[in-house]
């Protein structure tokens, strides 16, 4: 008898394994790798987040490690307060501390004085800095300052500014980019008196996350024409007795050198912390104690020490994932350690790598077992197997090698496979059809008032012509916000903006005609009639904005992207009745008045605006709002020109500016260009943000070189419907 080779048989086994529904699962895998791939390229927010949180995690079970003894604190503590007196100190006391800080090589200084005390009290202080010599002076970048930094400010950081930059790649290309890290208009120093003595300057700035925590911290930042420390790379640089050397690539900073240690950072500078523990793990002197001779000699010789302020009354809390009361102090603290002990937190392009073979490896390997055997508590076993040897083979990176995978991309393509495997399994897809097949052909528009549920005569085909006022309404940018968010979460945000919105316009007694993708159509004044058709719309319209803000502050919070919206509204005839076929037919309106509000509502995007109304609409409800007229407009298509009004929030500042257009507008219509691109630029002074006064100012300089006809009579051509 013949046997086959081994090879044959092994070829055999892997075809069975890949055949029919085995192979369906392994491509139900791939493609959540796929989808979980894409995500991985554009990292929504919300996992990013998720992200973040296991990184969290794996911190606080990582527990706290001894923190370098060459870096000491010297908190002013609520001992130091208690015997000294209330913060801030005296200038002649902070001097007395200053000059016990002389046996440090280095004291990075968390405080900025940045105002005059008296004469003599400066004095003091200012000798006690430079006859310490070993002083780094901190001082903060802020982007309020409505002025520029005064010179002598600009001259003293300039002393400790990042001399050394290398650029990767083309100088030109990488000029033509904006900094990478973070920027800066003003600076608030040192008083002068103070800064001269210094031995080095470094920034105290500190950023959180969005969601309120410390986890990275900045090493260099961008002011004026120079590039500064952050006040812990500045101390480190004298403490090193090394130059900041700054790499810069054309996409971001590519590593900052000082002497032979290279600093992980990411592209904008920052470096990822590796906390030594809570608050307090570092060794910290009470400031009262150094000050008054209690502690050893040697408590702070040749070491990098820094200064700040810890009493709880006064000391800026910088929550951190392993304390939420951590001392902004301890952020210099930690990053001074994480580079003398080149105690990093790496995520390079190697970590990348590791995490995408995970996102199609593991998936691959349930969708076999699931194949295998198609047994739900096997497949439940699997998935909970292989997502427990993740997270130890990633915490064990985390803890023992300061490797910082991305856990949360392998673990959803993991459970998108999963889920996805099991729903085929159980055929999930073809009951989810049956079901929205069913309710799609038992559907009854909402639409349909009290009035036609009570006769249902009225349920035919057929229409009337009557006076509405239709409203349209549009989310803006909503292909861009549906390419960055998965289908399920995309209906999710679409179904909690649809629903308030469509109660704000049954609350006014409007009728929602249909949804349109994610644009609402509403009609006033049909089918039941309602003399104050207008005036509902309108109020429906402006209810809608503040509605949304609120939204937009939910929306925020679970990571999703902010919206914005426009509306237009139209009064006029229309034709409104049953519409459809005999199985299927909705009431809804049609017509030129129903063209016309969509138009408006596009409308919004030139003019900037958020709410257009037709001139319809406006003498039936001009004494009821704020409105200001914004264009004669000759829609494409119609050959009478529609005046367009922009419906304005409640309040002073719309009057006013409504007043400044109106002046503006009228020198426009009488061809006086130059006058009005004046008025409008005066409007933009006031509101800068006005996109009408923009647009206007762009058609003045426009009729400016090419004046229109005489006979234009102020009226703009619409190019597009």
């Amino acid at each position: 008898m013949k046997t086959s080779h081994p090879i044959f048989s092994l070829l055999r086994q892997i075809r069975a394994l890949i055949s029919g529904d085995k192979a369906l699962f392994i491509l139900l895998a791939l493609s959540c790798s796929v989808l979980t791939f894409a995500l991985y390229i554009y990292r929504p927010a919300f996992l990013t987040l998720i992200g973040l949180k296991a990184t969290d995690a794996m911190l606080v079970v990582r527990g706290p490690s001894p923190a370098p003894p060459q870096v000491v604190i010297v908190a002013i503590d609520e001992k130091s307060v208690n015997e000294v007196g209330r913060w801030p100190w005296s200038r002649e006391v902070t001097a007395k501390l200053i000059k016990s800080l002389k046996p440090a090589r280095v004291a990075g200084i968390d405080i900025v004085f940045s105002e005059k005390q008296n004469a003599p009290a400066d004095a003091a202080l200012a000798d006690s800095i430079k006859s310490s010599g070993n002083i780094v002076l901190g001082y903060f970048f802020r982007n309020d300052s409505t002025e520029p930094a005064p010179q002598e400010s600009i001259d003293q950081i300039n002393r400790s500014a990042v001399g050394l930059v290398n650029f990767i790649g083309s100088e030109a290309e990488i000029f033509a980019q904006p900094f990478p890290g973070l920027e800066f208009s003003g600076v608030e120093t040192n008083i002068p008196a103070l800064g001269r003595g210094g031995a080095g300057f470094g920034s105290f700035n500190a950023d959180p996350q969005d969601d309120g925590l410390y986890r990275t911290a900045h090493l260099v930042y961008k002011f004026d024409s120079g590039i500064y420390p952050s006040l812990a790379l500045s101390a480190l640089s004298k403490y090193l007795g090394h130059d900041v050397v700054l790499n810069i690539a054309p996409y971001g900073i590519d590593g900052i050198m000082m002497g032979d240690r290279n600093i992980s950072v990411d592209e904008e500078g920052a470096l990822t912390l590796n906390p030594y523990g809570p608050g307090g793990t570092f060794t910290t002197y009470s400031a009262v104690d150094l000050m008054m001779g209690r502690l050893a000699n040697d408590a702070i010789a040749d070491k990098l020490v820094l200064v700040g302020v810890t009493e709880r009354a006064v000391y800026d809390i910088r929550p951190t994932p392993v304390d939420s009361y951590f001392p902004g102090v301890e952020i210099h603290a930690t990053v001074a350690g994480n580079v003398l002990q080149r105690r990093y937190l790496i995520h390079d392009s190697r970590v990348t790598v590791f995490d995408i073979v995970l996102v199609f490896l593991l998936p691959v390997i349930l969708a076999v077992i699931i194949g295998l055997a198609p047994r739900t508590y096997i497949s439940l076993a699997a998935v909970s197997g292989l997502m427990a040897a993740l997270i130890a083979f990633d915490f064990y990176l985390f803890s023992s090698r300061g490797v910082k995978p991305d856990v949360v991309y392998p673990a959803l393509s993991l459970v998108l496979s999963y889920l996805s495997c099991e729903a085929y399994r159980n055929v999930v897809v073809e009951k989810k059809s049956r079901y929205l097949k069913k309710a799609f052909s038992q559907y009854v528009s909402a639409d349909l008032v009290a009035e036609i549920i009570k006769d249902p005569d009225k349920l035919k085909l057929g229409g009337e012509k009557r006076v509405v006022t239709v409203l349209f309404s549009d989310i803006r940018g909503f292909t861009t916000i549906s390419e960055k968010l998965p289908p399920d979460e995309l209906v999710k945000l679409l179904n909690a903006y649809l629903s308030p919105m469509t109660n704000i316009v049954q609350g006014e007694r409007g009728l929602l005609d249909k949804y349109i993708g994610d644009a609402i159509m509403a009609i006033f004044n049909a089918p039941l009639s309602l003399p104050d058709h207008a005036l509902r719309a309108c109020v429906a319209a402006q209810s809608m904005l503040p509605r949304l803000d609120v939204l937009n502050a939910e929306w925020e919070a679970k990571g999703y992207p902010a919206i914005a919206i426009g509306v237009g509204i139209n009064t006029g005839e229309a034709v409104v009745g049953n519409m459809g076929g005999e199985l299927r037919f909705d009431y809804t309106g049609i017509g030129d008045t129903v063209n016309l509000a969509s138009r408006l509502e596009s409308l919004n995007k030139l003019y900037g605006t958020k709410i257009i109304v037709s001139g319809f609409t406006y003498e039936l409800v001009k004494s009821a709002f704020v409105f200001r007229e914004i264009d004669l407009v000759a829609v494409k298509g119609k050959a009478k020109p529609v005046g367009l009004y922009e419906l304005m929030p409640e309040g002073e500042p719309s009057r006013e500016l409504a007043s400044a257009f109106s002046s503006a507008l009228a020198l426009y219509r009488q061809g006086l260009f130059a006058e009005a691109k004046a008025g409008f630029a005066s409007i933009l002074e006031r509101f800068p943000n006005d996109g009408v006064s923009k647009l206007y100012i762009a058609r003045c300089e426009e009729y400016l070189l090419s004046p229109p006809p005489l006979d234009w009579g102020g009226v703009y051509v619409a190019k597009t419907k």
